[in-house]
């Protein structure tokens, strides 16, 4: 029991470490986080280049796959990109087996204690985050010679080492079980990286030779991606295909090197170092990822094909469904991204919004029931959309924001809660139509082109306030804003109008009453496109 709680107590510190050198590397990258994925195109080198890239930051080839699930959910990326990012973090992961493989144990203690001293006495951001990082890296070397301690008295039980020995025998049923037995850790500690450190520890106590060790690591490789697929339950099916293409990718590339690649990694990482077990093993792991990739990055797109066939496309994935398209939890790793699409999911309300409020007035004019029934709809799609980005911000705003990230959460807050409510006054014209065609009240061709007039005003501000929170641009939010006061002195004017025509009963008392809703309507339509101009003109100034 005593080796199993060091054993425990030195991979705890080995992951914490491990996830405050990641955080301190992520803080430092900063938005270059999202330029990272900016750069992605179709072209399967860039993509491998920064699923590496990312997965070094970050420090978790789970982790990235998992974001990558969110990404394709989300829509940021196709299938196809996807695939070159998950072969990309399984070559960055190995960068912390080669970490944990160093023996530099001694200068730990000594990298904590002058990191930490910087970390508290410092006010500078950039150092604080740099300072992070070597504390993560002084924990992360500290919880690797726990665990070597750890272990060392497994030398003397007979029964561990012989089944340790037993993985390294080239049978299929001895091999299969290696296999097994690194997938079930990894599944377990759902991290490959800290059962690579694991076998790292073993392997330095001279309990894991390199023979036994290579179909282990294999199996953590295997292990790794029940992370992903557990997260792309819920998603849409192309992420569940992400996930699978991940699963596919590393047993495909178990399967090769247990046949063909296994005696000849184990001579080259030999030669290369042979006085030490860890190292042995730590670039076993890294040239097992790398020639996986070689192998099978040119048929990514067969890898992709077989996916869609073992997860077919369903009928409705052909028909775009309106709602949320672009928010994904798992997209909350990276916020600076995350922010990128939750401003792009609002946009996607408002467009909805807009086309609630066209429909709403296209069924008055025409009189068509059907059209009514469309915005009554549409509406509830926004309001169910309002509620899910709104708990989405929150949550982004309890991730590491900057201060003007901060400043555009709380405008977005507002401007989703002025998008809903052009919804609301959309279903109540939409209503006052509904009720003019139940009772077949007409109106004088003046009062249908006033109404026509005020509509296209009120289109024109609204489409532009989208328009400025989409391109930023404070020349088309300040036209907007300025035609809020237009708006409101044409709503007086019609109201006036109207109620001349009134005393003249040249229009009937019924709807009068629905003219001069219709009007209040739009004028609150107009209100709002303003003041989703007037976020975008804060946010933009600070």
């Amino acid at each position: 029991m005593k080796i199993l709680f060091e054993l425990l107590g030195g991979l705890g510190l080995f992951l914490y470490g491990m996830t405050i050198m990641g955080d301190g590397l992520e803080k430092t990258a900063g938005d270059k986080m999202k330029k990272i994925i900016e750069v992605l195109t179709n072209n399967r080198i860039i993509a491998v280049i920064v699923g590496a890239l990312v997965t070094m930051i970050i420090q978790s080839s789970s982790a990235t796959t998992v974001m990558v699930v969110g990404f394709v959910n989300a829509g940021i990326m196709t299938l196809t990109q996807a695939t070159g990012i998950i072969m990309g973090a399984n070559i960055g992961t190995t960068i912390t087996a080669q970490i944990a493989s160093l023996n530099i144990s001694a200068i730990a203690p000594i990298a904590v204690g002058i990191s930490v001293a910087i970390w508290m006495f410092s006010d500078n951001k950039k150092t604080k985050n740099a300072a992070e990082i070597f504390i993560g890296f002084g924990i992360l070397f500290i919880g690797m010679d726990f665990m070597k301690e750890a272990v060392k008295p497994l030398r003397e039980y007979e029964g561990f080492t012989h089944m340790l020995l037993s993985f390294g025998k080239p049978t299929i049923i001895d091999s299969i079980l290696a296999v097994l037995a690194g997938f079930a850790i990894t599944a377990i500690v759902q991290s490959s990286s800290a059962s690579t450190g694991l076998l790292i520890a073993l392997a330095s106590e001279g309990l894991l030779p390199i023979e036994a060790a290579m179909p282990i690591v294999f199996g953590t490789n295997i292990g790794t991606c029940v992370t992903a697929m557990l997260s792309s339950i819920g998603a849409n099916r192309t992420a569940k295909r992400a996930a699978f293409i991940h699963f596919l990718f590393n047993i495909i590339g178990t399967i090769i090197f247990m046949i063909f690649f296994r005696g000849v990694t184990i001579n080259l990482v030999k030669s290369i170092s042979p006085d030490s077990a860890a190292r042995q093993l730590a670039n076993a792991h890294t040239l097992f990822n790398i020639t996986n990739t070689l192998l099978l990055l040119p048929f990514a797109g067969l890898l992709v094909r077989f996916a869609n066939r073992v997860i077919p496309k369903k009928d409705y994935e052909d028909h775009e469904l309106k709602g949320i398209r672009y928010l994904d939890d798992r997209i909350l790793e990276t916020p600076s991204i995350a922010m990128v699409q939750v401003i792009k999911e609002t946009l996607n309300m408002g467009d909805i919004a807009l086309e609630s409020y066209q429909k709403s007035m296209e069924a008055f004019f025409k009189k068509d029931e059907k059209i009514v029934h469309e915005v009554f709809k549409l509406e509830k799609i926004v309001n169910s959309m309002e509620r899910s980005i709104a708990e989405y911000l929150v949550k982004l705003s309890n991730t590491s924001l900057s201060a003007e990230q901060h400043e555009m959460v709380d405008g977005l807050i507002n401007t989703i809660n002025d998008i809903e409510r052009v919804g609301d006054h959309s279903d109540n014209l939409a209503e006052l139509a509904m009720y003019t065609i139940e009772h077949n009240i007409e109106f004088s061709e003046k009062a249908m082109q006033e109404l026509n007039h005020m509509h296209e005003r009120v289109v024109k501000s609204y489409n532009q306030s989208i328009l400025a929170l989409k391109t930023g641009d404070m020349r088309i939010a300040k036209k907007v804003a300025e035609r809020e006061g237009e708006i409101d002195l044409m709503e007086k004017t019609l109201r006036a109008n109207h109620i001349a025509r009134l005393n003249r009963q040249s229009c009937s008392a019924e709807a009068g009453v629905i003219f001069l809703d219709i009007i209040s309507n739009l004028e609150r339509i107009g209100d709002h496109a303003s003041n989703i101009a007037l976020a975008v003109l804060d946010t933009t100034k600070k």
